[in-house]
């Protein structure tokens, strides 16, 4: 018998109890073994239980594992934002360290407004997000969120913020060619700054490459420089949410240089620290941060920003990252399994997209490639087919797409260490969860994957 747990977190949903992990694997307490083709949550982007970062850890764990920021520095803290600023574009050089994604966005967004009423702007307060997206689960981070089941019960509680349509170019049924809808997409975000008062808009924030909201969404190139063009325009701070694809994930360190593109503020977490401790970091201009501490200081911290553990596992992190060229075997390995799984297309005709970039892909399954119109909702086939991969031994990552309330599609997202063989297996057990899937939902099947 299962004893009763004192322990809750979003469902029952039941789970054995983690023995150990190994690389891209994990393994439960009755030895059953896990490949962990989402990295977690795009967490473990080094795999797990790597020893040259346990030993910093332990070696920084001898020394001391805890000094509040206001009484010490520490050597860990002060080379990792060193590190950090050295891998960025250039002029994002000043690093505030947080615990994780959400406090990141939240400590960008209040970053941008103490910038503003530094420079006289008080009525600067409005930040523009995109619907669909995802930001975070504090009140701030969520009131930029576009996620209906996340963000509807909380409404009463936040300060509703704009949002534009984020650019879902492969649902488009038009003429225009893919330069033609990044423009139209981006010139979304100028119509809605002349909407809003172009002098309330503090800031714009967007995921340069999609996360759980919209499933790796990638949009054409011409919208980049666009969304920058329309931000100098009107004097707004470009706030980047690389949470997911950043450190590296994409093929790049940041997202943004896939398109040579430098934010005025950056939040960073999961892949950071890959799991090995709770991490984040918002990264921004110099002349913003020098701006807000002659004026008084940032008005806004937490207790564990800082913290010289977790600051010794991101610091071997970034280590290991560059040592081993990770970022360029995710760029390989990402070519490799997204290949794989286009190919997949012909056998399995609900499949009606697949995107992304380096390791941070995603597929999304539909009831008519043409219209793309999305499966029932009762199939429920976001939560079924990861069901059916963690049964047959594959961890998936899967949301409602079109905000939350309909829609399909699926995070492949394995370690950045991953390696041919390994995106085999990967393949292996989705088709066999793809056909279990498919007959199970009497779906249709094509030919061999």
């Amino acid at each position: 018998m299962t004893k009763a747990s004192h322990l809750f977190y979003q469902t029952r949903q039941p789970r054995p109890y983690l023995d150990r992990a190994e690389g891209i694997y994990l393994f439960d307490a009755d030895g059953k073994r896990y490949i962990d083709g989402s990295s977690g949550a795009m967490v473990s982007n080094i795999g797990h239980s790597n020893p040259r970062v346990l030993a910093a850890m332990k070696e920084q764990m001898d020394r001391a594992t805890f000094g509040y920021r206001l009484h010490f520095r520490t050597e860990a803290s002060e080379n990792l934002a060193a590190r950090t600023a050295a891998m960025m574009p250039e002029g994002l050089d000043r690093v505030f360290f947080v615990s994780g994604g959400s406090e990141a966005v939240e400590s960008a967004i209040k970053l941008a407004r103490q910038y503003a009423l530094t420079r006289g702007e008080g009525e600067r307060w409005k930040v523009i997000s995109r619907f669909p997206s995802y930001h975070g689960c504090t009140l701030g981070a969520l009131a930029l969120t576009g996620y209906d089941p996340l963000t509807g019960p909380f409404a009463p509680m936040m300060r509703d913020m704009p949002h534009i349509a984020a650019p879902t170019c492969y649902l488009d049924r038009d003429n225009l060619s893919d330069a033609e809808r990044g423009l139209k997409y981006a010139n979304l975000l100028r119509d809605e700054i002349i909407a809003q008062g172009p002098e309330t808009v503090l800031g714009f924030i967007m995921e340069p490459v999609g996360g759980a909201a919209t499933g790796a969404l990638v949009a054409p190139d011409s919208y980049y420089g666009r969304i920058r063009e329309i931000c100098d325009e009107f004097g707004i701070l470009l706030i980047y949410d690389e949470v997911m694809s950043g450190t590296g994930r994409t093929g790049r360190f940041l997202a943004a240089q896939h398109w040579g593109i430098t934010p005025d503020i950056v939040a960073l977490s999961k892949g950071f620290a890959a799991g090995y401790a709770p991490l984040g970091a918002t990264v921004a201009r110099h002349d913003i941060v020098d701006a807000i501490l002659d004026g008084g200081g940032f008005q806004h911290g937490f207790t564990y920003a800082g913290n010289a553990l977790a600051c010794s596992a991101g610091l071997a992190v970034l280590t290991e990252i560059e040592e081993r060229g990770l970022i360029a075997n995710a760029a390989r390995m990402g070519a490799m399994l997204k290949s794989r799984l286009e190919g997949l297309m012909p056998r399995y005709p609900f499949i009606g997209d697949v995107r992304g970039k380096g390791l941070l892909l995603a597929f999304e399954l539909v009831a008519d490639c043409d219209s793309m119109a999305p499966l029932p909702r009762g199939l429920n086939a976001y939560l079924r087919l990861v069901e059916i991969a963690y049964d047959l031994g594959l961890i998936i990552y899967s949301r409602r797409t079109r905000g939350g309330s309909e829609g399909d599609h699926f995070l492949i997202c394995p370690p950045m260490i991953v390696t041919p063989d390994q995106i085999d297996e990967i393949m292996a057990l989705l088709v066999a969860a793809l056909d279990r899937f498919a007959a199970e939902a009497g779906l249709g099947t094509g030919g061999p994957a």
